[in-house]
């Protein structure tokens, strides 16, 4: 595969990251996609295939708890998406979870939803 554009360059990185890594249905894999304006957040079992939880910007419950100046473009949505998922877990019994950055870098938002998550009670 050839590096052409950005999408190339992370498509590498996850399908490296993806090797090592699997979730269970103790440990189910927390994923991050973050688009320009939102971030989505799915905790997924890999052995059976199913999506345990799922949250994202654009869900209206999590819409109706925004603050004023709380975007899903900003750091301090994905913080919001990190307490809702972690929430959205403890309800189904599941602290632990195998951390899956996507491809995407570990800064900026991507690391925001990761420590919201573990301040809300998610182990990684």
């Amino acid at each position: 595969m050839r590096i052409k554009t950005k999408e190339d360059r992370r498509d590498r990185i996850k399908f490296r990251i993806r090797k090592k890594m699997n979730g269970t249905a103790q440990k189910p894999r927390l994923s991050i996609f973050r688009s320009v304006t939102h971030i989505y957040v799915q905790v997924i079992d890999d052995m059976t295939g199913n999506t345990i939880a799922s949250a994202s910007t654009t869900d209206p419950k999590v819409k109706g708890q925004m603050p004023k100046g709380v975007q899903g473009g900003n750091i301090k949505g994905a913080e919001l998406i990190g307490t809702t998922i972690a929430e959205r877990l403890k309800e189904k019994n599941i602290t632990k979870v195998v951390f899956d950055r996507n491809g995407f870098l570990y800064h900026g938002r991507v690391r925001a939803v990761a420590e919201a998550a573990r301040k809300a009670g998610l182990e990684f």
